[in-house]
């Protein structure tokens, strides 16, 4: 029986699902839960979802009829995988993004070695859609350092993150009142409460795509981020400084924001 469940939400976005499911590592043991968030234009095909992926576990579909949503659908997922009863993990991944080497066991090993650790992330590489290199996301690495810096942004790649099943009895399913800022608010609940980290090491490369939700909808994911940081705010360095940058990145653009990272990398 697997530990982990995986869950995947999926929007009209079948060739990304295969790609993501493909990289997955073999020898994997993990079983996968793909929610899709009413598809209309681009189906998930079954038959080649399934041959994609050749870890040992299963796959179970879930079709939403109408679309509610990305943080609805990921809760659809969560009470699919928590009615089981069977899971002690739950990772997540986006159609698109790439594992890279044995991710979940590695994830899964540390969690194990590491009973307080609630949330489990890892650094990232970020590429284009064609799989060009862009830049690395380093994520610090304790709790000290993420309870400080999650007031600026989010201190977890979504899509490479890993938590205790146990945690959503502790602080609730995703929030549905900040769209496109799911993952942050319950990333913020589970790091104000619990101990968390980050491996020091690439474990997915996630993929910038232009039409994805994040960038399609940036301006409402950081209006979104600065309501929640108003929520925990208290008077102090990192609160302040985080509400001050993130009401500047309002108004800029993302590829003005993506010049600036590459031209500090070639620097």
């Amino acid at each position: 029986m697997n530990k982990t469940a995986l869950l995947i939400p999926h929007y009209n976005e079948p060739d990304g699902l295969i790609k993501s499911l493909s990289s997955i590592n073999c020898e994997e043991n993990i079983d996968v839960f793909i929610i899709d968030d009413g598809s209309q234009k681009e189906k998930i095909r079954e038959e080649e979802t399934k041959q994609a992926f050749c870890a040992n576990g299963e796959i179970f579909f879930e079709y939403i009829e109408q679309n509610v949503g990305l943080e609805n659908a990921l809760n659809v997922g969560l009470k699919n995988i928590i009615s089981k009863g069977i899971y002690t993990y739950i990772a997540r991944l986006d159609c698109g993004d790439l594992c890279i080497g044995k991710r979940f066991s590695i994830q899964e090993k540390f969690l194990n070695e590491n009973p307080k650790i609630m949330l489990l992330s890892a650094n990232v590489i970020c590429v284009d859609l064609q799989g060009n290199f862009i830049y690395n996301l380093i994520f610090p690495e304790n709790s000290k350092q993420i309870r400080k810096k999650m007031y600026l942004n989010s201190m977890f790649s979504h899509p490479c993150s890993m938590y205790r099943a146990e945690v959503i009895d502790k602080v609730g399913y995703y929030p549905t009142k900040y769209k496109v800022a799911e993952d942050y608010e319950f990333f913020f609940k589970i790091v104000k409460n619990y101990e968390t980290a980050n491996l020091q090491q690439y474990l997915l490369k996630y993929e910038i795509n232009p039409n994805g939700i994040s960038l399609s909808k940036r301006k409402i994911q950081v209006g979104g981020r600065i309501k929640i940081i108003m929520d925990n705010f208290y008077f102090g360095f990192w609160p302040i400084y985080g509400l001050v940058r993130n009401c500047i990145l309002y108004f800029i653009s993302h590829s003005f924001l993506l010049k600036i990272k590459k031209a500090l990398k070639k620097a």
